[in-house]
């Protein structure tokens, strides 16, 4: 199996991966500013929800960020203590989470799908899935530490990272302007072109030396681990190895291999189904390197690709 078959048609192309990066970098640089300047992330970090746009606003919206709920009524003395104080964190959190307040009296079916006992109640979404979070007017510092707690579960368990949207007119204004080259233009060019050549291991070092100056560039991230799996599925000898997965289902070892075949093959649903399905059939350090596998195949699709977001919610509905 020669790398130079199985580069780009199965996987991602490099435009793709181009543009994933510099979407990230202009939300991480987004998110960066207004935490330096104490200004609210250009996006809608808090908004009402009701029955009928639950679905979009708080189910699909946190396959791409915690949705931290705030269930009240204008009735209820605690909430109005507390719903001050999760605003003010979710613009002081610049996009990490955002906030989703319902009414429980105009929307009396959440309520009661959500179980919830007595308000003010605090849930949150995370890959579709509902987490419970605190009831009652809680104190500042113990909101924080439980809103740390879901950020990093998020980030670690899914690989979901909030990030806000471009404020209105941005992409329009930057059009506009020129548009300087980067430091790392050139770099990544070349890694670019050893990657679409079959030069996986010059591919490997070129992003990360990348990496090593600049640790959080979402380029160099998403090609190398391209790079990285075109390395793992050279020389595999594919007949062996989906025999070995057949013969043996709760083998983390034998369906991460026959995952990673099965995306470079250009199955994307089938690669991140087996390894669903082996987290939910395997417990401790096995799932742990499923779990961590997954989220290293989602960085080679891309956060915003559907099928991620489908998978992520299949892995919380394991998970929780």
């Amino acid at each position: 199996m020669q790398p130079r078959n199985m580069s780009m048609s199965g996987v991602v192309d490099l435009a793709a991966v181009k543009a994933a990066g510099e979407a990230k970098q202009k939300a991480e640089k987004a998110r960066a500013d207004a935490a330096r300047t104490g200004a609210p992330a250009p996006t809608r970090l808090v908004f009402d929800v009701d029955e009928a746009d639950f679905q979009q606003e708080v189910l699909q919206r946190s396959t791409e960020v915690p949705v931290v709920i705030d269930f009240w009524a204008e009735w209820c003395e605690p909430c109005k203590q507390l719903g001050p104080i999760l605003e003010r964190l979710a613009g002081e959190y610049a996009g990490k989470f955002v906030l989703a307040k319902i009414d429980v009296d105009a929307n009396q079916m959440l309520f009661q799908q959500f179980g919830v006992q007595g308000i003010p109640a605090v849930f949150a979404v995370v890959a579709g899935q509902p987490v419970p979070l605190f009831q009652g007017a809680a104190p500042e510092a113990q909101i924080r530490q439980v809103l740390d707690q879901l950020i990093q579960a998020a980030e670690q368990q899914f690989g979901i990272v909030g990030a806000p949207a471009e404020a209105p007119g941005a992409e329009d204004a930057e059009q506009e302007a020129p548009v300087p080259a980067g430091p790392y233009d050139s770099a990544l060019a070349a890694a670019h072109e050893a990657l679409d050549a079959g030069d996986l291991g010059g591919a490997v070092r070129a992003y990360q030396n990348v990496l090593n100056d600049d640790p959080a560039n979402a380029e160099a991230k998403l090609g190398l681990a391209q790079a990285q799996l075109l390395e793992r599925v050279q020389g595999l000898d594919a007949q062996q190895v989906r025999k070995e997965a057949a013969d043996s289902p709760a083998d983390p070892s034998a369906q991460i291999a026959a995952a990673d075949l099965d995306l470079v093959g250009g199955h994307v649903e089938d690669a991140f189904g087996r390894l669903v399905d082996t987290v939910r059939r395997t417990v401790g350090e096995d799932r742990e390197a499923a779990r961590l596998h997954l989220l290293g195949l989602f960085e080679v699709i891309g956060g915003d690709d559907p099928r991620v977001v489908t998978a992520r919610s299949a892995l919380a509905r394991v998970l929780f």
